[in-house]
């Protein structure tokens, strides 16, 4: 089933409020006016007694003449009816008998509904001197809902038309970007990576623009470091599978002979060890990427496993001609973690400082307690030509620091610090890199209590 689209939700939205809206200005408009025109009605009406009784008042006493007639001819061509009252008596019946006591008593009389000669009326009445008066009445204005819309329909269907125009307008202009959008996300979708939306319009408009542009730029970035990581990876891959290739050839054609056999294999079997620990690190990542390694938490002393990695290390660096000092705590310092884990993070920190820490600098690993922090520190730091801080940024990226420092230094796979950084996320903890005081790297393994 066809969805509606945005332009079409937002027209009938628009619609829908142009109709409200007229709906809710007729509700409020037609009582207002009605109102008005009732008072209105009623200031003629006062308006009109004021001049008639002014007219009258040098005359009420003497007999009706000319102007008199000329007056009373006036007011009734405009449907207003004229009493006059001479001496407290009116000069033709109709008029209720309090309004014309209220006169001679010499009160105004405002403007009110009154029963006049068999009809209801508005009446409206002045006094003049010698117990007289001017009395107008006149029939009530019909006001009503219907004749109030007769004079307004015009108007109110001008409103409505201009909201059910603008309807499909504002459709068409919030639409558009969002099109846009759309359109360039397909772009991207097919490969095309220098896709962009030009931010223009309203705040909201330019965030998505930015937003895609973010996007677009980041999948550019992260498939070029990819391509860069799969170079390094094959370029490891390569490498022992040549020498293996190399002497398996040599060993087939008689090459070697039984005095080199022994010599061949041990070669051989080097480089399938460092096949196996490239294609197992790789394995370990992919699983970390997909959050399904299995971990063994349990309560581990860090002094103890320091300990035992220095000593394990410690052949291995001083035949590299490097000078490892293991420095722990005299207590232990317990912790809940999976010891593996940790001793394969540490494993590779000193793996990569045996490769490219010079003969004779330092390499210090050490432990301090968590103190009143909830986490113990690990730290391995070297007297080798260490990191600038371009290069502290995409420390832990896979292959960052392998690509910019191929045929430079002595790199690996650039799995090993994006492989330690993902397994210690894991544990809860965190790793920093930084410059060590020997000169160096030093990276900061924290791991909690």
């Amino acid at each position: 089933m066809r969805r509606s689209t945005l332009t079409v939700r937002a027209v009938l939205v628009t619609c829908v409020v142009a109709v409200v809206s007229v709906l809710v200005t007729a509700a409020v408009a037609i009582p207002l006016t009605i109102r008005s025109t009732n008072r209105e009605v009623q200031q003629h009406l006062v308006d009109e007694t004021a001049l008639a009784a002014d007219a009258m008042r040098t005359r009420i006493a003497s007999k009706r003449t000319t102007d008199e007639l000329a007056l009373v001819q006036r007011l009734r061509d405009r449907n207003i009816d004229i009493y006059l009252i001479r001496d407290g008596v009116p000069d033709r019946p109709g008029l209720p008998e309090l309004v014309v006591k209220q006169i001679s008593a010499g009160k105004a009389v405002g403007v009110r509904r009154a029963f006049v000669d068999g009809a209801w009326k508005l009446v409206a009445g002045r006094p003049l001197p010698n117990r007289s008066g001017v009395v107008l009445a006149e029939k009530p204005a019909n006001v009503n809902f219907l004749s109030v819309l007769d004079r307004l329909w015009l108007a109110l269907l001008a409103g409505l038309g201009a909201g059910l125009l603008a309807g499909p307008l504002l459709a068409r202009r919030v639409a558009r970007p969002i099109r846009e959008t759309a359109r360039a996300a397909a772009r991207l979708s097919a490969g095309d990576r220098a896709v962009r939306i030009e931010t223009r319009g309203p705040a909201e408009v330019d965030d998505l623009a930015a937003a895609f542009n973010d996007l677009a730029a980041a999948l550019a970035l992260s498939e070029g470091r990819e391509r860069e990581f799969l170079l390094s990876v094959s370029h490891e891959l390569r490498t022992p599978l040549t020498t293996i290739k190399g002497y398996a050839e040599a060993l087939a054609d008689g090459v070697v002979g039984p005095d080199g056999a022994q010599r061949a294999g041990k070669t051989v079997l080097d480089e399938a060890e460092r096949l196996d620990r490239l294609i197992a690190d790789l394995l370990v990542l992919a699983r970390l990427e997909a959050a399904d390694l299995p971990l063994e938490i349990m309560s581990v002393d860090l002094t103890q496993l320091i300990a035992s990695a220095g000593e394990a290390w410690g052949a291995r660096t001083a035949a590299a001609g490097l000078v490892l000092r293991v420095e722990v705590p005299p207590q232990p310092v317990p912790v809940r973690t999976d010891p593996g884990r940790i001793r394969q993070v540490l494993d590779g920190l000193l793996e990569n400082a045996l490769r490219v820490v010079p003969a004779g600098a330092p390499l210090v690993l050490a432990l301090y307690p968590a103190g009143e922090r909830p986490f113990a520190t690990v730290e391995l730091r070297d007297g080798g030509p260490g990191f600038t801080d371009e290069d502290l940024a995409v420390a832990f990226e896979r292959g960052a620091l392998s690509q910019r420092y191929r045929g430079i230094r002595n790199v690996g796979s650039g799995l090993g610090l994006a492989l330690a950084a993902r397994l210690i996320r894991r544990l809860g903890g965190t790793i920093e890199a930084g410059h060590a005081p020997e000169g160096g790297a030093a990276f900061r393994v924290t791991v909690p209590t």
